[in-house]
């Protein structure tokens, strides 16, 4: 799927400047062109005819990396008579359309996950730094389907309004909503919960307090100090959620291997150093552990299930991934914020368009895109 992806992308940017773009606009939802005026995209036809011409453009800038000015002069070769400041303007009208664009292209099927008739969805985010900035300026919040590891909803925030959190993503019943450490929190629990889903999320000892049927709290350390090599540790705990009510789920966990333990111990001091902080016994002795706490029942879903399911997860690092080194998501080249808003949509349309290209690749048609009209009769005169 990585390796689909690569290629994928690659090919998108060169089809931006050849005959092949005609391809790419079978992909494009329905009503697009209409949508650029209603948008504020294309209000005026000046150098820039119509929506087509205008997404090419925009798209050379964006997925080809192209400055304002280099975008200018291979719109020249395409015949189109731009300045690098119109381009710019352009980029920033269309904030509202790029982000269309995205929105459309994202998963509606909600489809189960090894016939055991559950969806089950990753969620993650990533940041996004502007020049010369010292830290994150934007973050783009992110959920993947794991059936067909398609986005199924994005939010770009920016960075003063953009906590990570569990309740910007929509959840249906039935959903299998799976997060890393930063979404092991009651106020998480509770909006997977009252939702009717099930939320596995990595343990966090300081934002999840776990408690036991006596609502005593649990000191999980003490629990994973009787864990022996091979052995999985599972016992049913609560959370308590909003409102003060109680949501029982199951704390299960390994013991990692002396090398892996190694490694995790290694990430914590390293970490720790650039943040000139001190790495406390308690977190080199957790690190010897492996942990996550879930609210799928046990007669359901195995302990050696949920573990597998957590594997998973990595899928949604790898499209971050994917998207900062092939797209050059993780640095934005704008300041303005409607540029930079509309800059960062257009990566995430272009991200989830590659998506689209690969599945019709695989699973539509052996050409590798659908036809946009019924086939002509071709016939010698």
């Amino acid at each position: 799927m990585s390796k689909g992806n690569d290629l994928a992308t690659r090919k998108l940017a060169e089809d931006l400047a050849n005959e092949n773009w005609k391809i790419i606009c079978t992909f494009l939802p329905s009503g697009w062109m209409e949508q650029a005026r209603q948008c504020g995209a294309l209000q005026r036809a000046r150098g820039i005819p119509d929506a087509e011409k205008l997404l090419r453009l925009l798209l050379i800038h964006v997925v080809n990396g192209c400055s304002l000015s280099e975008t200018a002069v291979r719109a020249a070769q395409m015949g189109l008579h731009v300045s690098a400041v119109a381009v710019f303007k352009r980029l920033q009208a269309a904030e509202e359309w790029l982000r269309w664009l995205a929105a459309q292209q994202l998963g509606t099927k909600r489809l189960r996950f090894e016939n055991r008739g559950r969806p089950l969805r990753a969620v993650d985010a990533t940041s996004v730094s502007e020049p010369g900035s010292t830290g994150t300026d934007w973050r783009v919040h992110y959920s993947i389907s794991l059936a067909d590891l398609r986005c199924d909803f994005f939010e770009l925030t920016a960075i003063e309004h953009g906590g990570e959190t569990l309740r910007r993503v929509p959840v249906h019943r039935g959903d299998i909503m799976m997060g890393d450490r930063i979404y092991a929190n009651p106020v998480a629990v509770s909006h997977v919960v009252d939702a009717k889903g099930d939320i596995l999320v990595r343990l966090n000892r300081q934002t999840l307090p776990l408690f036991d049927a006596s609502e005593k709290r649990m000191d999980p350390l003490q629990l994973f100090g009787k864990i022996k090599a091979g052995q999985v540790l599972e016992r049913v705990t609560r959370v308590r959620g909003r409102n003060g009510a109680w949501i029982v789920g199951r704390l299960i966990a390994l013991k990692r291997s002396a090398a892996a333990t190694r490694q995790v111990r290694k990430k914590l001091l390293r970490k720790a150093s650039k943040r000139q902080e001190k790495v406390t016994r308690e977190s080199l002795r957790a690190a010897q552990y492996f942990a996550v706490w879930t609210t799928l029942a046990s007669e359901d879903f195995s302990a050696e299930e949920i573990l597998d399911f957590y594997r998973l997860r990595w899928q949604i690092e790898l499209a971050f991934k994917r998207m900062k080194s092939l797209l050059g998501l993780g640095h934005l080249p704008k300041k303005d914020p409607a540029s930079a808003r509309a800059w960062l949509h257009g990566k995430l349309f272009a991200s989830l368009l590659v998506e689209r290209m690969i599945e019709a690749a695989s699973s539509i048609s052996p050409w590798g895109y659908e036809l946009e009209t019924p086939a002509q009769s071709m016939e010698r005169n």
